[in-house]
């Protein structure tokens, strides 16, 4: 059987924040219908390192193809849930109208929406669990349904590369598991690059899984040894499992965990 294509390749990359390498030589291959997931402390990159994916931050050194293009022409079949969106709570808008943008990147600005369109979406706010509440201004959500919405959106472009940041870092413990759930569906067709903290979430859905702290540590499984942790979070680190999520405990000089 063939390996699968590529799609994602990052070679020798550094990315900077005003002269200080926030990246640096990023060697990554990711191919088609991966579910990769990317751990590691904050501060580490891991947003810079989407961010880069979609074009919105160039390296300072080295090399970035999508699709064999460049991320910025590569964009239109990318699909992005930042970490945060931020948005004025009195700006007119309802959440299906920011769900119906997700069809944008194929239709363009100009074309009208269809039938087929309209069925997308719909289906992208029904499994995100916000079907109901599609009329509803999106500044008067909370936090954690906002972060769905913006997953729908995303849904909705039809992506053959999904980029999500944190998707559920502030979602309602009920829907995590219908998110991932829609995400293991979406994985048949699409590529998917996922960023969070939860470990054994993470663990639970994902194909591989890398750690980020500036350098990527990567062997495409799905394993995380203690090496691995230890390289990315800089110190010796214990998984606390109590079912799902697990925490990750850093153990600190003193000698007592952090609880």
């Amino acid at each position: 059987m063939p390996e699968p294509r590529e799609v994602i390749r990052f070679d020798d990359v550094w990315v900077e924040y005003d002269g200080h390498p926030v990246l640096e030589n990023i060697d990554l291959t990711v191919r088609e219908r991966d579910f990769l997931g990317i751990i590691g402390p904050n501060g580490g990159g891991k947003t810079t390192l989407l961010k880069t994916l979609v074009g919105l931050m160039s390296p300072a050194h080295g090399r970035v193809t999508v699709l064999g293009r460049t991320p910025n022409e590569a964009r239109r079949f990318v699909g992005y849930v930042p970490q945060r969106v931020e948005l004025d709570d009195d700006f007119p808008i309802s959440v299906w109208d920011v769900a119906m943008m997700g069809c944008l990147s194929r239709r363009g600005l100009l074309k009208p929406y269809t039938e087929a369109d309209r069925g997308t979406v719909e289906e992208a706010l029904r499994q995100v669990d916000m079907l109901g509440h599609r009329d509803r201004q999106i500044g008067q959500l909370s936090g954690g349904e906002r972060q769905r919405v913006y997953v729908a959106r995303a849904l909705a472009s039809d992506p053959e590369i999904l980029l999500l940041d944190e998707p559920t870092a502030s979602v309602e413990t009920r829907v995590v598991g219908s998110i991932y759930e829609v995400l293991e569906d979406l994985n048949r067709r699409a590529t998917i690059i996922l960023v969070s903290h939860d470990i054994g979430v993470v663990s639970s859905y994902v194909k591989t899984i890398a750690c980020l702290n500036r350098r990527l540590i990567y062997h495409e499984s799905k394993e995380i040894t203690p090496d691995m942790l230890e390289a990315a979070y800089q110190c010796p680190v214990d998984l606390i499992a109590h079912g799902l999520p697990h925490r990750v405990l850093d153990v600190h000089d003193s000698g007592e965990q952090e609880r």
